[in-house]
């Protein structure tokens, strides 16, 4: 617990408690805070009693100093009467401070809980109104001045100009990759646009870092004051650097086509082209539901900004949800747009404007959100940035989703039970990454651009969209044919027939053109030395494997069977599982499939499967095998189907989260007893069928060479082993640039693995999220894996990129990164030492 300790002072007992607790949950409890408020008068218990005071500051007493809050009028009498109580020694440990008292209260403890001194304290909490300056347009920079360069000359302030060279600038997922790195330290970090010639804005506030209106070309000035200030710099620096992990070349940037713009003909609508492909299906109208809000006076405003935590906290588990199932369809780098609404509920200055609302106006939780969500949306509006404008989406959708906690409703029900075209004023993030593309064709709005998030989300799932159509499409009733061309922008609604044939032909055109580009991809992955790579596709439902095999996916190395277990109020039987591999077996037509077992829990919770107490760490707790071994029942109901799906493929059990032999030996013994049981019943299954486990967790990889003795191959997670190495939640906006797969620490961990698989004779693959990053290629082939397992649609792109590449040379690299300080150094020594293909 920090030294530094903090006395709340306030006429009102409920006002100070309501502090306590905010400013409790910025440090976790890491610093001392005592309040004294309120007198002893259930007539009119407004008041302040030095008395109280005393015993307060008495009660959390520290030589490295209490600092004391108060509020108006008496508050500030009674701190001074009660000073003159304590003992000469003590008194010259207590500093009154004029700061105001929930921003300074919350400014106070940070700075407390990072080990700054008193007066760096009492200046952090001076400084607190920064971020209300910069909001009302009060000039920041004497803010700035008065209140940290004049006060808190032990800190000397840093200073850093970067010209930002990613094509979007600070879009929403850099945008919180800077915050989540300004959060990692304890100076207090502004930043100034002086492109756009803006105010100094706090870096820790998502909302004020994406209103800069950072774009590409744009030239910042970041300033740091505290005693990590240099390292912090370095930190922010390293992010531009290397250009916040994205690729200049913009793999997912609305389709750009050459086409000439005509008036609209009988029965076609104009819009946006904001995701290629041909849709002919039936509309189906969505509708969101619509939220009243209706304003009312409280008596107890504690009650209600506790209210806005909890839902708050539900919400961050349910984004934390969506983020994981998108994850499966469209990637963690899209998936990633969703880190950015984790931080807007973790945005303190929209924290601290809720929570001002309510205590000042004592109105309800549903309104005090709405009024500071519409405040941030109004911001976001103003901007000149178009791009940036649109971010407004993201901000609605998690507004939204609070506010639907806030007023108990149920979320909107997306299912479609046919095939359709989906018809729409608009579509938040989240409502696209929910879609099947199985049965949602296409996407018609009325309102939405081909950069927004929405519009992203469709393109990587594959659904053509056409967006800002004429709101006309709204009235038409659901069943009717629509047709749309998301290249062209346009859509027709009951189109005659040679319209319909010219969309045919160009779709078959189209599909033509992506079978030619597919067919390298079909084609082995060989080295220009001639080393062999198999290259297997993960997959999370039968859709997938048809275009895992369409893109040239050689097997599949990762069969996620958690899409069995979603969505349903009980877990899938037995038949109901061996229809599915079945299935998929069929459709890879004696490709190898590797079928991992359930792995539940961290961040892929199944409410109905959850029994006992909510885990306060669920990565570090009841999940993936630990819960199989737990309920051998379930775990025997999917190795009988896996068994008996077995027969005429190639199908082999892998095991997640394994941490220790005994885990491996107490499946296997499971895992011997449904073969026995199968035998018995005289139902054949494969009883060679090899198993495998995922290398995940730092344990397994520390005792790899006992684990190859007990299976027949592993396949390394480098998501999972990436968090746990570094000691960072992926799903945590704050730490999860951290998280890299690239980091020197996490390549040796590999490295590790691999030697341990093939000193005993046994096959590795790695099937996580780095596998598809081509950039890391070399390093993997140098790393001498045996094979790589991928989304299906960077399947081509791995091929390539293997096939450009010799196992010298990638050696050569791997020897050279193992000794690098950061995965920053990684990338850019990968970039510099490739040599191109003559």
């Amino acid at each position: 617990m920090a030294a530094i300790a903090i006395v709340i002072v306030s006429h009102s007992k409920q006002l100070a408690l309501g502090v306590r607790e905010l400013a409790a949950q910025m440090v976790q409890g890491q610093v001392s805070i005592a309040v004294a408020a309120g007198i002893e008068d259930p007539e009119n218990p407004l008041g302040t009693d030095p008395i109280q005071v005393y015993e307060a500051i008495a009660s959390v007493f520290s030589d490295d100093g209490v600092l004391v809050l108060m509020d108006l009028g008496s508050a500030l009498l009674s701190a001074e009467m009660a000073i003159e109580f304590l003992p000469e020694a003590q008194q010259q440990k207590v500093y009154l401070c004029e700061a105001p008292l929930v921003e300074g209260a919350i400014a106070a403890v940070v700075a407390a809980a990072a080990g700054r001194d008193i007066h760096q304290v009492m200046a952090e909490a001076r400084g607190a109104l920064l971020a209300k300056a910069t909001q009302l347009n009060v000039n920041p920079l004497s803010v700035v001045s008065d209140n940290i360069e004049a006060k808190n000359p032990e800190s000397p302030t840093k200073e850093i100009r970067l010209i930002v060279s990613n094509r979007l600038g600070l879009h929403a997922r850099p945008a919180a990759q800077f915050v989540g790195t300004v959060a990692r330290f304890q100076s207090q970090i502004l930043v100034q646009n002086l492109t756009r010639n803006t105010g100094l804005v706090r870096g820790d506030s998502i909302n004020q870092v994406t209103t800069l209106g950072v774009r590409q070309g744009h030239e910042l000035v970041i300033t740091a004051t505290g005693f990590d200030a240099d390292e912090a710099l370095e930190a922010l620096q390293a992010l531009f650097a290397n250009n916040f992990g994205e690729d200049n070349v913009a793999l997912n940037s609305p389709p750009t086509f050459h086409h000439e713009i005509t008036l609209a003909t009988h029965g076609e609508l104009l819009g946006i082209a904001a995701s290629g492909g041909i849709a002919i299906a039936p509309v189906v109208h969505y509708q969101p539901t619509h939220i009243t809000i209706t304003e009312y006076h409280v008596d107890d405003p504690e009650s209600e900004w506790q209210r806005i935590q909890t839902a708050i906290h539900t919400a961050k588990q349910e984004i934390q949800a969506v983020f994981s199932q998108a994850s499966l369809q469209i990637g963690d780098t899209e998936a990633a747009i969703f880190d950015a609404q984790l931080l807007f509920l973790e945005d303190p200055v929209l924290l601290e404007a809720a929570y001002g609302r309510i205590s000042d106006h004592h109105i309800n939780a549903e309104a005090a959100w709405q009024a500071v969500v519409d405040e941030v949306a109004t911001s976001y509006r103003t901007l000149e940035d178009s791009y940036l404008q649109e971010r407004v989406d993201d901000v609605v959708d998690v507004g939204q989703r609070v506010l639907r906690l806030l007023a108990g409703n149920l979320p909107a029900n997306l299912h479609l039970d046919e095939p359709a075209i989906l018809v729409a004023t608009d579509l938040t993030p989240s409502d696209t990454a929910r879609l099947d593309p199985t049965k949602v064709l296409g996407i018609c709005t009325t309102f939405g651009s081909a950069t927004s998030h929405s519009a992203i989300i469709a393109r990587t799932l594959g659904i053509p969209a056409v967006l800002g159509v004429d709101a006309q499409v709204l009235h038409l009733a659901d069943g009717t044919l629509m047709a749309l061309d998301g290249e062209s922008g346009k859509a027709w609604v009951e189109p005659e027939s040679h319209i319909l044939e010219l969309l045919a032909a160009k779709q078959s055109a189209w599909q033509t053109a992506q079978q030619e580009a597919r067919t390298t991809a079909h084609q082995p992955a060989i080295t220009l030395d001639g080393r062999q790579v198999s290259v297997f596709a993960n997959i999370g439902s039968i859709n997938d494997v048809q275009v895992a095999v369409a893109s040239g996916a050689e097997g599949v190395g990762l069969l996620r069977t958690e899409f069995l277990y979603l969505d349903r109020i009980s877990a899938p039987t037995e038949e109901e599982q061996l229809e599915v591999y079945q299935a998929i077996a069929q459709i890879l037509d004696n490709r190898p499939l590797i079928i991992r077992t359930l792995d539940i829990g961290g961040d892929k919770p199944l409410p109905y499967l959850r029994v006992g107490f909510p885990e306060p760490n669920p990565f570090l707790g009841w999940r993936g095998i630990r819960f199989c071994l737990d309920r051998p029942e379930l775990f025997k109901t999917q190795l009988r189907a896996i068994l008996r799906a077995s027969i005429g493929h190639q199908i082999k059990i892998m095991l997640p989260m394994i941490a220790t032999l005994g885990e491996i030996r107490a499946a296997k013994v499971i895992l011997g007893e449904v073969q026995t049981e199968l035998n018995q019943a005289g139902i054949p299954f494969d009883a060679a069928i090899k198993v495998g486990i995922m290398v995940e967790v730092p344990s397994a990889v520390a005792i790899a060479d006992q684990l190859a003795a007990e299976v027949d191959f592993f396949s390394i997670g480098t998501n999972d082993l990436s968090q746990y190495v570094m000691a960072s939640d992926r799903t945590n906006p704050r730490v999860a640039n951290l998280v890299d797969a690239l980091h020197p620490a996490v390549l040796r961990m590999v490295q590790q693995t691999i030697q341990a698989a093939h000193a005993a004779g046994i096959s590795v693959g790695l099937c996580g999220e780095l596998a598809a990053d081509t950039l890391a290629t070399p390093i993997l082939l140098g790393l001498g894996l045996d094979e790589l397992s991928v989304n299906p649609q960077s399947i081509p792109g791995v091929k390539q990129a293997i096939a450009q590449l010799s196992i010298v040379e990638s050696e050569a690299i791997v020897a050279s990164a193992l000794q690098q300080d950061s995965a920053v150094d990684v990338r850019k020594l990968i970039s510099t030492s490739v040599t191109p293909p003559a």
